[in-house]
């Protein structure tokens, strides 16, 4: 008994399009034809083409494919494939449990993994930065920061949040007072780093990454009312990231 291509097709459970790409990779020998020029597929080729299918059900690209006379053979094998697996698998999972905790605090998709309860107590700035401070600090810190960013009295942080450009000397003065008095900001690249093992930068190297976007991300006023704030700190001998 043979089978056209659309027969193959069907029995197979796939299309008349994949067979032909599976015929282009040498996946599938081409068949026999009929007088008037139709394939006549026979049962090897819905064998092969059953095997080839499953090796891709499996998510085995078909580029690692190879196959012969003798069979059909996974280049490198399935170790490492599975070990890709069970990596997706597990950044499926983190997805997954980040888009319920974005979904049960009704915050923005970009919001910073693990500060989405925290999502309307954050600026876009604050939030960006944030982002800057996940990805060069070492995992154990966030948990510091989480707590810093929730103690942060709200006062400090509405005033902080709404100085504009233009705030007076007076305004300045007395924010940046209030910011130490009440040890109210994390905005700093003075805070604890832990660089990540096998990262290239240093400490150094975060600390310059995070003045930079302190001036890239606040206006000037709010920059000059965190130097303040990092001067009267040192003068008093207080740490704001403690």
């Amino acid at each position: 008994m043979t089978w056209s291509t659309s027969e193959l097709a069907d029995l197979a459970g796939t299309t008349v399009n994949a067979i032909r790409h599976y015929h282009s990779l040498g996946l599938l020998e081409a068949p026999e034809r009929k007088y008037n020029g139709y394939k006549q597929y026979r049962v090897h080729h819905l064998v092969r083409l059953i095997q080839v299918r499953r090796i891709a059900e499996l998510g085995v690209p078909l580029s690692h494919v190879r196959a012969d006379k003798d069979g059909v053979v996974v280049l490198g094998g399935l170790q490492q494939l599975d070990q890709c697996v069970q990596e997706e698998i597990e950044r499926l999972h983190r997805a997954r449990s980040d888009m319920a905790a974005i979904l049960r605090d009704h915050a923005p998709a970009h919001t910073p993994r693990g500060f989405e309860a925290l999502a309307s107590r954050l600026s876009e700035a604050d939030q960006a930065l944030i982002h800057i401070f996940a990805r060069l600090s070492a995992g154990e810190s966030m948990s510091g920061l989480r707590q810093m960013v929730l103690s942060e009295p709200d006062a400090v942080r509405l005033e902080f949040d709404g100085l504009p450009s233009n705030a007076d000397e007076a305004t300045r003065e007395r924010v940046a007072h209030r910011i130490v008095t009440l040890r109210g900001t994390w905005r700093s690249p003075d805070r604890p780093w832990s660089a990540q093992p096998g990262r290239w930068w240093s400490e150094r190297d975060a600390r310059r990454t995070i003045s930079e976007a302190l001036l890239e991300l606040y206006n000037s006023a709010q920059q000059d009312v965190l130097s303040r704030a990092r001067q009267f700190a040192s003068e008093q001998k207080i740490s704001l990231s403690a």
